[in-house]
């Protein structure tokens, strides 16, 4: 069996859960999220656990048995608790504006870039003199925040000569040495 598939999730107070044939929905304080799952793992509700059981243990089966379990945590978590990235952008010169659900971003290009955001993603942008800036996204939607993230990264990968660009706050750059450090 799998580990995380058959681990059995806990439902928090004041989230609702409801099945709909192949669809999950829950709904909680932040949001409401839905999921379609397969047939071949079957959820059941007792309580307040939920488990997850696979049809047979054929690789296709088991390989989705702990994935609709995570996904089902990822969007009880998201509901009740919500999800946050925060991203700091290093580089003379790169500045970030967030008005609304715009993100505004000058990363040392000859225009600024001008990002619209997702409704369901709270964005902001936080500058203090002599840090770097840090750009905030909120969402109930693990997986659009992800991808919202990896779209604004993308934009200016952090190098490894200078560690200029975007990353995430926390996130290690393996730095490598220049031209002058090979020769003697």
């Amino acid at each position: 069996m799998s580990r995380i598939g058959k681990a059995p999730i806990t439902i928090p107070s004041g989230v609702e859960i409801s099945t709909i044939g192949n669809v999950v929905k829950v709904k909680g304080k932040k949001g409401e999220l839905s999921q379609e799952m397969e047939d071949s793992v079957s959820m059941q509700i007792v309580d307040n656990l939920i488990t997850f059981t696979r049809k047979s243990d054929a690789p296709a089966d088991r390989s989705k048995h702990g994935l609709y379990r995570a996904l089902v945590q990822n969007m009880i978590t998201g509901v009740s608790e919500g999800f946050k990235k925060e991203m700091e952008i290093i580089g003379v010169g790169y500045r970030a504006n967030a008005a609304g659900q715009q993100l505004e971003l000058a990363l040392g290009f000859s225009h600024a870039i001008i990002l619209e955001i997702p409704t369901e993603v709270k964005v902001s942008a936080n500058t203090e003199k002599g840090k770097a800036p840090v750009v905030t996204l909120e969402s109930h939607d693990k997986q659009l925040l992800g991808q919202v993230a990896a779209k604004i990264r993308s934009l200016r990968k952090p190098e490894p000569y200078k560690g200029k660009g975007i990353r995430f706050v926390g996130e290690e750059i393996r730095r490598k040495a220049g031209k002058s450090a090979g020769k003697k």
